[in-house]
């Protein structure tokens, strides 16, 4: 069986824990708990575990290198695995989304996201599916100081639904492919969901 590198993003330590910048974090354990795949060795400089799910093979990954080095753990984890880009799915935060919406991509640049930055140039390129977790932009101020911010009180209180909505959107690219899973989800809107 195939299996499927599935790779959060974010930034270790509780410091951190609830900021915009560890969306990818925050679903990747939603997943955990669901799948009921503990992360719970300590391998290729990250939480990991890997488990069968819904008739797939799943290793999960959240690398505890801090965001603007994440390639030092995803590059290993795929080579001992001998998978290729095509078998990465990677979760993250994108300022470009706004708050409310997931969206599906495969490829792409960066957009002057550290953690794609890294894993692209330790991986040779960008040809991995994304799973974006929409954050929204600052109206003001530095968009570093921005996702390194906690959720606010409000999007406190929708968060849960778009973690759930984002493992959702997961299955159903593994079950349906990513085009049927993009024309279902790219256009939800999770605060429209009440």
């Amino acid at each position: 069986m195939a299996a499927k590198l599935i790779v959060g993003l974010g930034n270790p330590g509780p410091k951190y824990q609830w900021t915009r910048h560890n969306a990818g974090f925050m679903v990747l354990d939603e997943l955990s708990r669901r799948a009921a795949i503990p992360l719970a060795r300590k391998t290729f400089s990250a939480l990991y575990g890997e488990g069968n799910y819904r008739g797939e093979r799943l290793l999960l990954l959240k690398p505890q290198t801090f965001m603007n080095l994440s390639g030092r753990s995803v590059n290993p984890a795929l080579h001992f695995h001998r998978l290729s880009l095509q078998d990465l799915i990677v979760i993250h935060d994108d300022l470009d989304i706004p708050f409310g919406r997931i969206k599906l991509k495969e490829g792409g640049g960066h957009a002057g996201h550290n953690g794609l930055r890294s894993l692209m140039q330790e991986l040779g390129g960008g040809q991995f599916l994304r799973i974006r977790i929409g954050v929204g932009r600052p109206l003001q101020g530095d968009a570093a100081d921005y996702v390194l911010s906690p959720f606010g009180r409000d999007e406190m209180n929708v968060l849960p639904r778009i973690l759930e909505g984002a493992v959702d959107f997961l299955e159903l690219l593994l079950a349906e492919g990513l085009p049927k899973a993009m024309s279902l989800c790219n256009n939800r809107d999770f605060l429209a969901d009440t």
